[in-house]
Formats: C-alpha cells, sequence, structure tokens
C-alpha cells in the first residue's frame, strides 16, 4: 500500500505536467495568432464585445419576464383569494360552539366547497391557477393547538403571524411535498370573519408553470444569444476577411517587389478605397521600377566606363612607365632637381598603376563576373606572408608588426590570393593610422569559422564611421598625410572579397584607442559560418592606456632586413 502511494502521486503529477505544457502551447499559440492576425484580433474583440451585450440583454429580459408573471400570478392570486374568503365565511358562519371534531369536519367541508366551486368558474380562478386550500381556526394569543384542515405544515410561521393579526398577506415559499419531492408555492392568506371563533384561510398556489415559463425563456435565451454570437462571429470575420485579404495581398506584393520581382502589381477592383489603395501602390511600385531601372543602366554604364578606361589607359601608361624607368636609371646624371622630379614620377606611376588595378578589380566584383578559387589549406601561412609584406611599410613608420597564431593547423576552403590581399589591406591601413604603436594581428579558428583581427592604437574612429570605412575613396580626416599613398579602394575591395568568401569583414575603433578591423570566414563553403572564435571589440579595449600603449601581452616578431614587394594600399 505504502509503494502504491508514491507511484500515484507520480501518475498524478505527470499528468498535471502534461496539461501544464499543454495550455501553456495553447497560449503561446493563442498570443502568436493575437499579435500577427488583424482579422482574428478584431473577431474576438468583437465577440467579447458581443457577448456582454448578450449577457446583459438576456439578464434583462429574463428579470422582466420573471417579474411580469410573477406580478400577473399574485394580482390574480389576491383577487381569487378574496372571492375564497367569502364563499368560506358563508360556509363557516356560527363555527366554535362546537368541539374540536365537529369544527375539523365543518373546516374539511368548507374546503371541500371552496375546491368545488372555484373549479366551475371561469373567472379569477382560471388566471390564478389551481390551488390547496388550508383552514386554521384560533389565533396567536390561544395557547392551544390550533385546529386546521388541509396541508397546514406548508404555511411558513411568519406568514401565519402576519394573517393571525387580521392581515391579507402572501409569501413564496418552497415546501417538502410527501413524496419529498419540493414545490415552490405563492402562499396566499387571509383572515376569516365568523360570529365567534376566528379562523384563517390558505391559499397555496404552486408556481411549477411560471418555473417552467421562465426555463423556457432562459434556455430560449441561451440558444439564442449563442446563435446570435455565431453569427454575429462570422460576419465580423467575413466583413474582415473582406478588408483584410487586400491588405495581406498588398504585404505579399510587396515582399515579393522587395525580393526583385519588380514587376509585380496588385488587382484593382471596384471603385472603393482599397481600390484606390491598390492603384496608388500600383503607381508607386512602377515609380520605383523605373528609378530601379534607371539606377541599373546608370551603373551599368559607370561599370562599363570605369572598366573601360582602366583598359584604355593600360597602353599609355606602359610607355609612360617605360620612359619613366628610362629616365629614373640615369637620374645620377641629372641636375638635383631634375633627379627628384624623376623619383616623384615613378612613385606617381607606381600609385597610378595600382589605381588603375584596383579600378579593374572593383569593377569585375561589380560586374559579378569574378570566381573564388578556394581549397583546403592552412591559413596562417597566408597571414604571415601579409605580415612579411608590410614589416618595411611598418619600420617606415616605426610601428611593429605583431603576430599572433595558433600552434595547430587552421585549415579552411579559401582563395589564398584573396585573403592575403585582405589582410595586406588591413595591415598597410592599420600601419598608416597607428602613429608609431604597435600592430596586432590576431588569428583563432572554431569548429565553423576561421577569424583575424588587425589591431592598431593609434588615432581610432569617431562614433558612425565604422560604417563609413568601407566606403569608396572615404577618408576620416582628408587634410591628414598619408605614409603609404593607397588609392582609396582597397577596403571596399576586401570587404567585397570577404562576401566572395560568404564571410564578414567589420570594424570597430574608438577615439583616442585605436581601431579593430576582424575578418570571419567559415572553414567550409558548404557549412554555414557560426559564431566568431573573436569578438569585436577587442578584449584589451579597456585596457590601452591614454597614449595607447600595448598591455605586452604579445610577441613582437622583428621586421626582415630584404626589401618586400609593395602592398596595396587603402584609404581611411
Amino acid at each position: 500500500m505504502s509503494g502504491r502511494l508514491p507511484r500515484l502521486a507520480q501518475t498524478t503529477m505527470r499528468h498535471i505536467r502534461r496539461i501544464v505544457v499543454f495550455v501553456r502551447r495553447k497560449i503561446v499559440s493563442f498570443n502568436e495568432l493575437w499579435r500577427y492576425s488583424l482579422q482574428f484580433r478584431v473577431t474576438v474583440s468583437t465577440l467579447a464585445l458581443s457577448s456582454a451585450v448578450v449577457f446583459v440583454l438576456g439578464m434583462v429580459l429574463q428579470n422582466q419576464i420573471t417579474e411580469r408573471l410573477m406580478e400577473t400570478k399574485q394580482n390574480a392570486a389576491i383577487t381569487q383569494t378574496r372571492a375564497v374568503v367569502e364563499t368560506a365565511a358563508s360556509e363557516l358562519v356560527g363555527v366554535g360552539t362546537e368541539g374540536p371534531e365537529a369544527l375539523t369536519a365543518r373546516m374539511n367541508n368548507a374546503l371541500k366547497k371552496i375546491t368545488s366551486t372555484t373549479t366551475s368558474q371561469d373567472g379569477a380562478g382560471s388566471t390564478a391557477g389551481t390551488f390547496e386550500p388550508v383552514l386554521a381556526a384560533g389565533g396567536r394569543d390561544q395557547s392551544s393547538k390550533p385546529v386546521t384542515a388541509g396541508p397546514y405544515d406548508k404555511v411558513p410561521v411568519r406568514l401565519r403571524q402576519f394573517v393571525e393579526t387580521e392581515q391579507l398577506s402572501w409569501l413564496i415559499h418552497t415546501a417538502t411535498d410527501a413524496d419529498g419531492g419540493k414545490t415552490t408555492y405563492l402562499i396566499v392568506g387571509a383572515p376569516v370573519s365568523t360570529m365567534i371563533n376566528p379562523l384563517q384561510l390558505y391559499l397555496l398556489y404552486p408556481l411549477t408553470s411560471e418555473q417552467n415559463t421562465v426555463s423556457t425563456v432562459q434556455n430560449t435565451l441561451l440558444v439564442g444569444g449563442l446563435v446570435l454570437l455565431l453569427l454575429l462571429a462570422g460576419i465580423t470575420n467575413l466583413v474582415t476577411r473582406q478588408v483584410v485579404r487586400p491588405v495581406r495581398q498588398a504585404a505579399a506584393a510587396a515582399e515579393q517587389f522587395a525580393g526583385g520581382e519588380l514587376d509585380q502589381r496588385l488587382a484593382v477592383l471596384g471603385e472603393d478605397d482599397l481600390a484606390k489603395l491598390a492603384v496608388s501602390y500600383n503607381e508607386m511600385a512602377a515609380s520605383i521600377q523605373r528609378q530601379i531601372r534607371q539606377l541599373e543602366d546608370f551603373g551599368g554604364l559607370q561599370r562599363r566606363f570605369t572598366s573601360d578606361v582602366s583598359h584604355e589607359l593600360r597602353t599609355p601608361l606602359t610607355t609612360v612607365r617605360m620612359a619613366a624607368d628610362v629616365l629614373h636609371a640615369s637620374r645620377e646624371q641629372f641636375p638635383a632637381g631634375l633627379a627628384r622630379s624623376t623619383e616623384l614620377l615613378v612613385d606617381e606611376l607606381d600609385r597610378f598603376e595600382a589605381l588603375l588595378g584596383d579600378l579593374l578589380e572593383i569593377s569585375r566584383l561589380d560586374a559579378g563576373v569574378e570566381e573564388l578559387s578556394a581549397e583546403l589549406i592552412d591559413v596562417r601561412p597566408i597571414a604571415t606572408r601579409a605580415v612579411e609584406q608590410v614589416r618595411v611599410i611598418a619600420g617606415n613608420a616605426g610601428s611593429s608588426v605583431e603576430l599572433i597564431l595558433p600552434d595547430e593547423e587552421a585549415p579552411a576552403e579559401v582563395d589564398a590570393r584573396r585573403v592575403e590581399r585582405i589582410l595586406r589591406n588591413l595591415l598597410a591601413n592599420a600601419v598608416d593610422h597607428s602613429e608609431g604603436n604597435p600592430v596586432v594581428l590576431t588569428l583563432a579558428v572554431n569548429e565553423t569559422a576561421v577569424a583575424i583581427t588587425v589591431r592598431d592604437r593609434g588615432v581610432g574612429l569617431r562614433p558612425g564611421e565604422a560604417e563609413l570605412v568601407f566606403n569608396r575613396f572615404w577618408r576620416a580626416d582628408p587634410s591628414r598625410n598619408r605614409r603609404t599613398g593607397g588609392t582609396g579602394l582597397g577596403l571596399a575591395i576586401s570587404q567585397e572579397d570577404a562576401r566572395l568568401h560568404g564571410g564578414v569583414l567589420d570594424a570597430w575603433g574608438e577615439t583616442g584607442h585605436g581601431a579593430c578591423f576582424r575578418l570571419v570566414l567559415p572553414r567550409r563553403q558548404d557549412t554555414p559560418m557560426g559564431e566568431s572564435p573573436l569578438v569585436l571589440p577587442p578584449p584589451d579595449h579597456k585596457a590601452t592606456d591614454t597614449h595607447g600603449a600595448s598591455s605586452g601581452l604579445l610577441e613582437v616578431r622583428p621586421a626582415p632586413d630584404a626589401i618586400l614587394a609593395e602592398p596595396e594600399e587603402v584609404g581611411r
């Protein structure tokens, strides 16, 4: 027995938990439907308000009908009682001289006379309905038990007290029948005037027919109210659907239009307000479509112009380059001013050639003709090569480049050329803005992504500039002297290369605390990229002092003595 109780409790708790879970799911489903469906909200609100109105109206009608029934019954019963009192008084003239048995016999005969006389009448008695008569002899001053005829025990004591004081009174009372059932009566009591002994007459009118009438009215009101609510819900749902359906169609058309289906339009039916809305939407969509087409055509012409100009400039640039190289090789034979001009010419030609290369690259990216040559390789050598290529620039700027790599291999499906170009651009940009402070490149991997951050502790970025640094030819401070002479397209190309990998390139910066650029790439091209193993802002951004000094936790790798190739430059 003791083992059954815990099992029963566990079963009960399990059922309770299931019920709770079921109720929670229903509540969540209702909340979602309430939030996202205007039709459902309007229908439920109308149904709730209609239910309140129907309930109040039903209660008022029921009370009115019940009061009218009881008022009619009461008036008829009082009239009937007065008529019966006269009959009883004529039958009981001179009562009181006999003994109790003779008095009881005369009272029973009077009850029979009252019943037969009332049954044969068609007046007030037919309106009041059937009744049970009761006669009682004796007043409240008598100490002996009163002599009665009829079901005297059904008459309540408080009514007897009023009638015994010569007052006509009535009362609604529920009495127990002989078979144990209960019947509600309208009991009217009146004194009967006799020569000697005072008598009281009580007429018990059963309210069964009135109760049946009230029950019928209640059932009718209940069924009618439910039917009315269902009709109101259906009508509300239908009317709301007529209004909501065009709105849903407009929302679906807007989503398709936003998804690129510029020919999507709404059907115009009729001349009502919804039809005017459809016409306005179609006009707006047509206007937006024309503007988008114009922008696409203009963008295509712009990209074609950039590509054509870049290609056409290749030939004269090659010729000028050859001539400049000849002059540069013979600069020692020229005067000092002419030799310096030759060096400046070569430097600007280098920058011009880099600009042409970036323009061609950005035009191919805009045209969508670039393809990703991804292969599964270790990313660490790519980061190392990028760092080595900016050592000379970092040394000229007075900055050191620090490299943090994981001990184990970091394989990922990437295009090595593009990733290396992204890192060179980020490192060159960081060196140019580091103000002589160290630049740190950190690489980390997890199961789904590889992340690389380039952190500098230079001038930083003002609020809102982190979203602008990837714009083409954008510079935070145009008057600031640049060390690397970038083209202003490096970060824009880097962002497009990251998108081509399915990755993300973003930035963070604070004024006086430096900046940090983060590149996150998926380790597999067919696997979605998860969370980045490196966070942004960097964890050390609060540990930077007012002079932008490093916390000293990074290892500094010395720059090589060999002169390396110049990196692709960026503008910031």
